[in-house]
């Protein structure tokens, strides 16, 4: 299914060809798919929705689609307070990760506010790791960005070692456990946060998307609201690989390529403030040395009022190829490694999550 997208949007969930340039399926239309991926331990479909009044709805399907079931979405336990006073809810469900190869039936969900839950039966039922959320930094050093409240949107398991988690925090930061979620550190020696009183805090980061490189798990990179950051040491240090006078700086989505991990692609836009494209011109970045240089990629892509945004999980890589999704429902594909792309559409919802089959 390489030819295969997964797309995420505001108005439900569609697979895609990408050789026929058609829509294949679609499920759920008219309801907003915050996240959908398909698990490659199990071939298993998720999707997240954001019903609005109806709250946050999980579906599966073990079928590509033909068939969905809907599970109970995770629930916060009884007492769990977001803030003193302030009783926690679920309220958006931000990632849904598959537990390392030797725990077929381990599934994560990353949500808001800042909640990590873990399902040992295959998604059936959700339990909330308390001790991430009984962080004695949560709820003082924990807060929302662009949302009310924190979104635990980044989860990495190590393919070596399925008790070593990654969970990375928008806004809180990256934090790390060894043993299977018993315990977790913070992991932000090196990035900045611009908006602090003191930007090298330990907590307090606003990691928009964190990967690790599939060939070398020890090597991440994040696009962070202050910054691109890489770690080669597993998250020990970051580094900021950030462009000094380009546009590699702000931004949402970042990817890395399979087998090298000295390439990443991220699609820059203007600061918080504006969030758009940079000069109303759309491009996508990539770097071949580890973020010491940058190059821009504009061949296919609009280059005139332009507004479009790439949110956080709507790019991905798989071989030679990319897909992005934008805000303004247009999705690019590039089977160059992001050098030229070419446009799948143009009036789609809003796109929120890209994954290949």
């Amino acid at each position: 299914m390489m030819s295969t997208l997964i797309l995420g949007t505001h108005k439900g969930l569609l697979l895609f060809d990408t050789d026929d340039c058609e829509i294949k399926r679609e499920f759920h239309v008219g309801v907003p798919v915050s996240y959908a991926a398909l698990d490659p331990r199990t071939g298993v479909l998720w999707a997240g929705m954001d019903h609005g009044h109806w709250g946050q709805k999980l579906h599966f399907s073990s079928d590509m689609g033909a068939t969905w079931e809907e599970v109970p979405a995770p629930a916060y336990p009884e007492g769990a307070e977001i803030t003193d006073g302030k009783p926690a809810t679920l309220s958006y469900i931000w990632i849904v990760t598959p537990g390392g190869k030797d725990q077929p039936e381990r599934v994560y969900i990353g949500s808001e506010p800042g909640g990590l839950f873990q399902s040992d039966d295959g998604g059936n039922s959700f339990h909330i790791v308390e001790s991430l959320w009984n962080h004695p930094s949560r709820k003082e050093h924990w807060f929302g960005g662009g949302r009310d409240y924190p979104g635990l949107c980044s989860i990495l398991v190590d393919p070596r070692d399925s008790d070593h988690i990654f969970a990375g925090i928008s806004v809180g930061g990256v934090f790390e456990t060894t043993d299977g979620g018993k315990t977790w550190e913070p992991r932000n020696k090196g990035l900045i946060a611009c908006y602090l009183p003191d930007p090298s805090a330990e907590v307090g980061h606003d990691p928009h998307f964190v990967v690790a490189s599939p060939s070398n798990p020890d090597v991440m990179w994040q696009q962070n609201h202050c910054g691109v950051f890489r770690t080669t040491d597993g998250a020990r240090t970051w580094e900021n690989v950030s462009q000094p006078g380009g546009p590699v700086n702000f931004g949402f989505a970042i990817a890395v390529d399979e087998k090298d991990s000295d390439v990443a692609w991220v699609v820059p836009a203007i600061s918080d403030e504006i969030r758009t494209a940079i000069d109303r011109a759309l491009c996508v970045c990539r770097t071949d040395d580890g973020g010491e240089t940058w190059k821009e990629f504009r061949t296919g892509l609009p280059q005139n009022n332009c507004y479009d945004l790439v949110f956080r999980h709507a790019l991905d890589v798989k071989g030679d190829k990319l897909a992005f999704g934008t805000t303004n429902g247009n999705v690019y594909l590039s089977e160059d490694r992001g050098e030229s792309w070419r446009c799948l559409g143009t009036a789609f919802a809003p796109v929120y999550s890209v994954r290949f089959a």
